[in-house]
């Protein structure tokens, strides 16, 4: 009997030790349906590097223009472009982070399951390892032991194989769970270590857009300080906008005409929802900045920074998505035969041509692109193939030129 009792003891030791050393390939018990995925913040990460190389050759293209005086506006419009980029990049980050966030969430919820699950389960079999050695005469030797003929045996074997087979699920689904934990664990630490990296990254793209932009401010107050030396180049500008404005007529009454789009006065919303303040109205002005209008074809919105969402005034159809030395970044969009809205300086467009846009959606975000001496929102309005005041149709603004 006591050969029997060590003999058991010695299996149930074994088989504890044994949920301690998980087997290779261990696979978790709880599926998981994840919002965010990693591959999802691998393309983002992919996106970034694009950006990234892009910039790298706008920079060496600046660093080949940086001492030559006469390329000035050259330099603020890649500059400007730069300034786009980096602000494209900032987003790219911001998204990689809150896919972090989310994914953080999600893996510390799945491990406190895991960790509730493994211990309801180690409960268990220890439950039963302690019901096993009180019984002391049920156990799998002394079943098998009371035998009195072999087909006794070959019964009571079936019996006891029941009960090792339980015994046995119990131990797989510990080891399942435990391996289960310790990888979350491991993509735990490595999603922490990138959350923390992309949030080092944002904060250098923000200094480094910072220093873009007082570096488009400081050019363009060299363009203005040496307009002599500009002056083709300034003249070129000015035709540039000739150009654009004959580009919109043309594209608008295409489109008209492909899609049999019908135009109606008025309707307009405000291009943004952060300021009523007109620093510019249309029709002849000084602005003190060379190359810009003198002859304001639109109106220009003040007090919104370089983080105000610019919308669509009215529903349309995105013609022109583009930069220029002159707007810098800008859109058009047409909203039937000769009706047309533009939006100037943006720091980043969120539309391409041809988006169907409604109104109030979103085209992109405020900032100083262009010939522009601070962060402003260009806006105009063409009816009927011409231009008109968008102060008519801009309510409860503040005149503050």
């Amino acid at each position: 009997m006591k050969t029997r009792r060590r003999i058991l003891s010695l299996a149930l030791t074994l088989l504890l030790l044994f949920t301690l050393v998980p087997p290779e390939g261990g696979k978790g018990l709880i599926p998981t349906a994840q919002a965010v995925t990693q591959a999802e913040i691998d393309s983002l990460k992919d996106e970034a590097k694009d950006l990234a190389d892009q910039t790298s050759s706008l920079k060496s293209q600046l660093a080949e223009l940086k001492d030559k005086r006469s390329s000035a506006l050259e330099r603020k419009y890649l500059l400007d472009q730069r300034i786009s980029l980096t602000v494209q990049a900032i987003s790219n980050t911001e998204k990689q982070i809150s896919g972090y966030e989310t994914l953080l969430v999600q893996t510390e919820y799945e491990l406190e399951e895991n960790r509730r699950q493994e211990e309801e389960q180690y409960a268990l079999f220890c439950e039963r390892a302690r019901v096993m050695e009180e019984a002391g005469t049920t156990s799998y030797w002394a079943v098998l032991f009371k035998a009195d003929s072999f087909s006794d045996l070959l019964s009571r074997l079936s019996d006891v194989q029941e009960v090792m087979n339980y015994d046995q699920s119990l131990l797989d689904g510990l080891r399942q769970i435990r391996a289960q934990i310790e990888d979350k664990q491991v993509q735990q630490e490595d999603l922490k270590t990138q959350f923390e990296a992309a949030k080092a990254e944002l904060e250098a793209q923000k200094a480094d857009l910072d220093q873009q932009q007082a570096d488009a401010e400081a050019l363009l107050a060299e363009i203005n300080a040496n307009v002599s030396e500009y002056e083709s180049e300034l003249a070129e500008i000015n035709a540039e906008r000739d150009r654009i404005q004959a580009d919109i007529l043309k594209k608008s009454e295409e489109l008209a005409r492909k899609l049999a789009m019908t135009a109606t006065k008025g309707g307009y919303i405000w291009p943004e929802t952060v300021s009523r303040k007109i620093t510019s109205p249309q029709g002849a002005r000084n602005t003190g900045i060379k190359g810009a209008s003198t002859n304001h074809k639109g109106v220009d919105i003040g007090g919104v920074g370089t983080t105000t969402s610019v919308l669509a005034t009215k529903a349309g159809v995105v013609i022109t998505s583009a930069l220029s030395k002159s707007y810098g970044n800008y859109v058009v969009i047409s909203h039937g035969p000769g009706n047309t809205t533009l939006y100037a300086h943006m720091s980043s467009r969120s539309v391409k041509e041809g988006d169907t846009v409604t109104q109030g959606q979103v085209i992109g975000i405020t900032g100083s692109t262009g010939i522009s001496s601070g962060p402003h929102l260009h806006y105009e309005i063409t009816e009927g193939g011409s231009r008109v005041n968008p102060l008519d149709y801009l309510p409860g603004y503040i005149k503050a030129w």
